[in-house]
């Protein structure tokens, strides 16, 4: 009989322990495995974002309309860290060097197309007071920067347009901006060190509404007509660079902020 009370005393004493440290125990565990309050640690944040950049730069991602939101300091750390201009650097060296295996003519017919926005002229200060990206495009509040001109150039295209300039290409400007922005985005260009250009291409008023791939391959094909070889086209959006009447070699410029049809 005192051996079944000894034995009793030290199960109750046992489980009088149990229920003291268990709190404790599983107040540890949780501790230590609480995840963010948006269920996704920052590595993995960064993770999918890088992987989501490298989707819409390859065009994988297909049509988007913003940014997503977990993003936005990821793209914040890609242009003021630097990685954008050392990838836009990139893309410069290469169309230059294909650009000097270009025999030129000399008679002013062998060509190479600019897009303006975002691939000759910067608008990243607007778009990091609208999130990057990450807000819907608004067209008043993009043209009140766009008649503010003072958009700068990116130090690799101008080396790049510099260069194919010296090389002896003509140069054709070709935008989605408006006609009724040309004598800003002029005095813009050459603000930004640009010159010398042979032909700056608006969006008229027939060729309002229609998508950039089809108002930009109508545009080339008029050149193409007027007796241009297209050699080279660079541009940030797949739309500059698809369709018809397509360059040799087209070269895209790195833009994750948006996208255009």
């Amino acid at each position: 009989m005192a051996c079944s009370r000894n034995s009793l005393v030290s199960f109750f004493i046992l489980g009088l322990f149990t229920v003291l440290i268990s709190p404790a125990i599983s107040s540890r565990v949780l501790s230590s495995t609480k995840r963010p309050v948006n269920g996704e640690s920052r590595s993995s944040v960064a993770s999918y974002c890088e992987s989501w950049r490298l989707a819409v730069e390859t065009n994988n991602a297909g049509t988007w309309k913003v940014v997503p939101s977990k993003c936005v300091s990821s793209l914040e750390t890609y242009y003021n860290g630097g990685q954008f201009d050392k990838d836009y650097n990139v893309v410069a060296r290469y169309a230059l060097a294909f650009a000097k295996t270009v025999k030129i003519g000399g008679d002013g017919k062998d060509a190479w197309v600019f897009d303006v926005d975002e691939t000759l002229l910067s608008n990243l200060e607007y778009y990091k007071a609208n999130g990057y990206g990450s807000e819907p495009y608004n067209s008043k509040k993009f043209h009140e920067w766009v008649v503010q001109g003072t958009a700068p150039g990116f130090d690799a295209s101008l080396k790049l347009y510099t260069g194919l300039k010296n090389i002896g290409f003509t140069i054709i400007l070709l935008t989605g901006r408006d006609e009724a922005e040309r004598r800003i985005t002029e005095k813009n260009l050459h603000d930004a060190g640009y010159f010398g250009w042979e032909h700056l291409l608006l969006r008229g008023h027939e060729d309002q509404g229609k998508a950039a791939v089809k108002y930009k391959s109508e545009q080339r094909s008029r050149m193409v007509k007027k007796g241009y070889i297209l050699h080279g086209n660079t541009g940030d959006q797949w739309s500059d660079l698809q369709g018809f009447a397509v360059a040799d070699r087209s070269f895209k410029v790195p833009n994750p902020i948006y996208y255009i049809a």
